[in-house]
């Protein structure tokens, strides 16, 4: 995967996707879980999460997945912390 920057239609969508795997694992929840408690199905969160699919999820999907997690949405919108 080519390293996204600020400026790549896709980094926001990316950072996104990995908060959510993050906050979920946080909660000790699965994917089943999370799509049970956010209403959605368990395959389009697998989908969400696999930064091997483009996926841009909608806003008020967003804030779904946040209230089922019991986080701010702008939680998920948070810099991803870098590896060393």
């Amino acid at each position: 995967m080519k390293r996204l920057t600020k400026y790549d239609n896709d980094y926001f969508y990316y950072i996104v996707r990995t908060n959510i795997k993050k906050y979920r694992l946080k909660a000790n929840m699965t994917t089943q879980q999370l799509a049970d408690k956010s209403e959605f199905t368990h395959q389009f969160l697998r989908d969400l999460e696999s930064l091997k699919l483009v996926r841009r999820p909608r806003l008020d999907t967003i804030g779904r997945i946040a209230n089922a997690l019991d986080v701010d949405i702008r939680q998920l919108f948070d810099e991803l912390e870098e590896k060393k």
